[in-house]
């Protein structure tokens, strides 16, 4: 027969005593979430002009020159209004809201060093990209206010499959 038994000399932790506090300041730096109706933009603004100087130093090297022909593994930025292949649905047009550019170069861009792109060069590359695929014209200013007014070329093809989980 096994008997166990635990005194009252054993000490048992409050806590398992992993991470450390976190505060508010910690968390806002996390909290980036953009919503396609621009809830979350950060103030700042540019241009295509502004983006496509940021484009050439800071994301041409895996991107391509103009957003075409990126290093191996890497997705293109610019790519056909129909998307009729699989392929084709790994570019920007196929997003379905202006601001899921913004959020995903925000969090993930550049590659090597993500979340460290400014505000205004944020806008500034939101708006050389969209003027690449000629979503938007190439003096139009990027900013919280337009950037979700963009109408995205497959915006309208997305299928709620479960509306009443919405």
């Amino acid at each position: 027969m096994l008997v166990l038994a635990f005194g009252a000399g054993t000490a048992v932790a409050e806590t398992p005593g992993l991470g450390k506090p976190i505060n508010e300041a910690d968390i806002a730096a996390w909290n980036i979430d953009v919503l396609p109706d621009g809830t979350g933009l950060p103030p700042g603004s540019g241009t295509a002009t502004q983006g496509a100087a940021v484009y050439s130093q800071k994301c041409a090297m895996c991107h391509g020159e103009n957003g075409v022909n990126p290093a191996a593994g890497i997705l293109p930025l610019v790519g056909p209004s129909k998307f009729d292949r699989i392929d084709t649905m790994k570019t920007v047009p196929y997003y379905k809201y202006a601001t899921t550019l913004f959020d995903v170069m925000r969090r993930s861009m550049p590659y090597q060093m993500p979340k460290t792109l400014a505000n205004d060069e944020l806008y500034a590359l939101s708006a050389y990209i969209l003027s690449l695929n000629k979503i938007i014209g190439e003096n139009d200013v990027m900013d919280a206010k337009t950037l979700p007014q963009v109408k995205m070329p497959n915006r309208d093809n997305f299928i709620i499959w479960a509306p009443d989980k919405i």
